[in-house]
């Protein structure tokens, strides 16, 4: 099993735990397991917390059932708070970057907020939600979902590195599910320039691309741009549904530079 490092600043970790200088560094060892590992060492009926990257708030949860990936549940009414007041006091199919913390593991993992199906916790929680470590899937793909693979990246401080090896389609990719789940580091980690993206992510309801034109990997082994035929369905705050057909634009600086997204374009093209 491979263990990374990660060096997490959390402002918010003084609502969960002893006060702390707000500016000190505290880190951790997190793991990035496969989902085969994680599902022999958190059975079903086994319990274990839930701390949120962002936040640094944390819950406790029951692994109830899932084969691919655990489907959870809080433990009491109080935890069910916590999780809600995570996701601003309404239940979202957000992804958000987690740590599954199990006596002396420290799992990076990713979680959304949506209650559904069964529950059988007296937590006031209707049904249970779901947490997906590096390598699970859904139960409708046997591919791991983009958004929650990038989650799990971003709670074991691998997004940086994988973004960094990404190819344009890689990172179009990762770009567009930033924005899709409203996550700033993700998406100013794909993005060329610097930008205020909280009022613009607000704006986002959903997104998703529903075609992209693709070049084959050996023929952009020696470009530093590149346009990228795409189309985009937006669905805006108070606007409804839009649909882009145009070009992405990618560039970097040199052959061994991280491709960025032209933010400054695209965000003039999709009137945001």
């Amino acid at each position: 099993m491979k263990r990374f490092v990660i060096i997490l600043i959390f402002f918010q970790i003084l609502l969960n735990g002893p006060r702390v200088d707000a500016t000190s560094e505290i880190s951790y060892k997190v793991e990035m397991p496969n989902w085969k590992e994680v599902d022999r060492i958190l059975p079903r009926y086994s319990k274990f917390t839930v701390m949120d990257v962002e936040t640094g708030k944390r819950f406790r949860v029951q692994r109830r059932a899932g084969s691919h990936h655990a489907d959870v549940q809080p433990l009491s009414v109080k935890d069910t708070k916590i999780m809600k007041s995570i996701y601003g006091g309404k239940w979202s199919w957000k992804r958000r970057a987690i740590i599954v913390i199990q006596k002396d593991h420290w799992f990076a993992a990713s979680m959304h907020g949506m209650p559904h199906g069964a529950g059988a916790l007296k937590n006031d929680f209707p049904g249970h939600f779901c947490i997906h470590f590096y390598g699970s899937t859904t139960h409708r793909s046997n591919s791991m979902d983009l958004s929650h693979m990038l989650m799990v990246l971003k709670a074991s401080g691998q997004l940086d590195e994988y973004l960094g090896k990404a190819n344009p389609y890689e990172v179009t990719n990762a770009y567009i599910a930033g924005i899709k789940q409203q996550d700033v580091k993700i998406v100013s980690q794909a993005s060329l320039q610097k930008v205020k993206w909280p009022p613009i992510l607000k704006k986002v309801e959903n997104v998703g691309i529903s075609t992209m034109e693709l070049l084959p990997p050996e023929d952009l082994t020696e470009e530093l741009y590149i346009d990228i035929p795409i189309t985009v369905d937006w669905f805006i705050k108070n606007e409804g549904r839009k649909v882009f057909r145009g070009k992405i634009h990618l560039v970097r600086y040199s052959l061994t530079d991280p491709w960025k997204v032209d933010s400054k374009h695209f965000l003039q093209e999709h009137h945001l």
